[in-house]
């Protein structure tokens, strides 16, 4: 990209035309010096010419204002102390070379000082000095319109997103990245060109940015290298953001980005509506292979995992990203796989021996999941039961199996919210008399049941007397409503007793 900045003192100085010398020795000169962007050339013989002044300017003069050497140092003081960039002194106008005063002083305060020879009027300096900034602006306008041509053949490109967020790349000669929705690095451009800590700080930069629905470009650092960031859409409409590894951009190049916000926004609403049609017909399809029939999906999609396969149901996920972060997921390794949105949740589907994705997914997105055992297409309705079963497990986020289900026991699969309140509501009679009295006979029956209903060891593991124990599981007998002499009552108690919450 060709630079954003004014031409420098530096290229003013190297014009053969003006003749203009270098009087102070550039390795005393500040670091930069000769090379800070030059915004004008001004001359006046003013003694205090400040008022009329704008910083970053090179001020040209004939010396006429000097009186003595005190009025010199206070001179290049005032000059100094506004931002003027370089000091040019007209020779053999009212004196014949350069006063030591005013080289000393320049010398003291940092500030170039250049020699403009008799036969250079003053506004030749100038003049030059403007023609280089509209050579410059207009080399700007060329590269924008030259950049904005490629990037509308890049738009026309199979993967024009892709393509245009290249072709940016290359023009900026700075690293960009696409980023959609959900804070996901989509697209860059080279591929590696930021290291991967600084690429996990940024996109926790860009998810804030996301979140909090900025809409204005904004500049950020991190580990010391700089980026630019633009959001694509609107208010709570925001579909991404572009990031640029610069540390600013000019109003050229800002218009050549703004070019590309419009294409990625264009770009991804055509893409989101894609993904949304793509998502009414996954949800249609799977209520036909819910029918064990994977034939219309076949037709449709072009195949399905191999059988065996496995389903998982998430119920609690955020149905949006997790279908796209699947979808681009499936299309970068290329394996077969299906997903779709239900009532009961998002619905994956996998070969067996692919089950990882299930891993992954979960710990990503931090949710739960049931996996269903592998099943052919001809038991998808029991896969999914099976998937909708493996969610009841208790557990943080993660892949819950439903082999795991099968192996705890019965009673924790029938363990649903309405058979608690059930449970609860049976035991509340035993739980409120050890509340009120201090017993505990919900202790006792329970460790009376956990030894087969026998009396001995049971009073053993609790430190009473075989008779006491029998009393206190009569009591709790009575006022539970049933008669623990038999199996079915004992089996009822013991259900009671694992389904509800201690």
């Amino acid at each position: 990209m060709p630079t954003t900045d004014h031409p420098a003192l530096r290229a003013l100085l190297a014009r053969r035309d003006l003749g203009l010398a270098l009087v102070s020795a550039e390795e005393a000169l500040p670091e930069g010096a000769l090379d800070r962007p030059l915004r004008w050339v001004h001359s006046s013989d003013l003694a205090d010419p400040t008022p009329f002044l704008s910083e970053d300017l090179a001020l040209l003069t004939t010396g006429t204002q000097f009186d003595d050497e005190a009025s010199i140092d206070t001179y290049v003081g005032r000059l100094s102390d506004r931002g003027v960039l370089g000091l040019g002194f007209g020779t053999e106008v009212h004196r014949a070379g350069i006063p030591e005063e005013l080289i000393a002083a320049c010398a003291a305060r940092g500030m170039p000082l250049f020699e403009v020879p008799y036969r250079t009027p003053f506004i030749a300096v100038a003049r030059a000095h403007s023609e280089a900034i509209a050579a410059q602006a207009y080399a700007r306008r060329s590269w924008a319109l030259d950049t904005q041509r490629a990037l509308a053949l890049a738009a026309l490109r199979p993967h024009g997103l892709d393509a245009t967020i290249a072709e940016l790349g290359r023009r900026l000669d700075a690293w960009v990245g696409m980023y959609d929705a959900a804070g996901a690095l989509t697209l860059s451009h080279p591929r590696e060109g930021i290291s991967p800590d600084v690429l996990s700080g940024l996109g926790g930069q860009v998810v804030e940015v996301l979140t909090r629905g900025l809409e204005a470009g904004q500049s950020l650092s991190i580990d010391g290298q700089t980026f630019m960031l633009f959001t694509v859409g609107r208010g709570g409409q925001l579909r991404g953001v572009i990031a640029l590894a610069v540390d600013a951009i000019d109003s050229e190049a800002r218009t050549v980005v703004t070019s590309v916000i419009a294409m990625a926004g264009l770009a991804m609403e055509q893409s989101e509506q894609l993904a949304r049609s793509r998502r009414r017909l996954h949800t249609q399809l799977l209520g036909s292979l819910l029918t064990d029939d994977p034939a219309l999906a076949r037709r449709v999609l072009g195949g399905v995992p191999q059988a065996p396969m496995v389903v998982a149901v998430a119920s609690d996920a955020p149905a949006g990203p997790l279908v796209d972060w699947w979808e681009r997921r499936r299309a970068d390794h290329g394996t077969a796989s299906f997903v779709a949105e239900s009532v009961e949740g998002v619905v994956m589907c996998v070969s067996a021996g692919e089950e990882h994705l299930f891993d992954d997914v979960a710990s990503r997105f931090g949710i739960r999941l049931g996996v269903s055992e592998p099943e052919s297409y001809d038991a998808f309705t029991r896969a999914h039961a099976q998937a909708l079963t493996s969610l009841r497990q208790q557990g943080d986020a993660g892949a819950f199996r439903y082999a795991d289900t099968v192996g705890s026991s019965i009673l924790s699969a029938l363990a649903t919210d309405e058979a608690r309140l059930v449970a609860e509501s049976r035991l509340a009679p035993l739980r409120d008399h050890d509340a009120a009295t201090g017993g505990d006979l919900e202790h006792a029956l329970r460790t009376w049941l956990e030894h087969d209903a026998r009396a001995e060891p049971a009073a053993l593991a609790l430190g009473v007397h075989r008779h006491t124990l029998r009393s206190r599981i009569s009591q709790a007998g009575v006022l539970l409503g049933i008669d623990l002499g038999s199996f079915p009552a004992r089996a009822e108690a013991w259900t009671l007793l694992q389904t509800a919450r201690d």
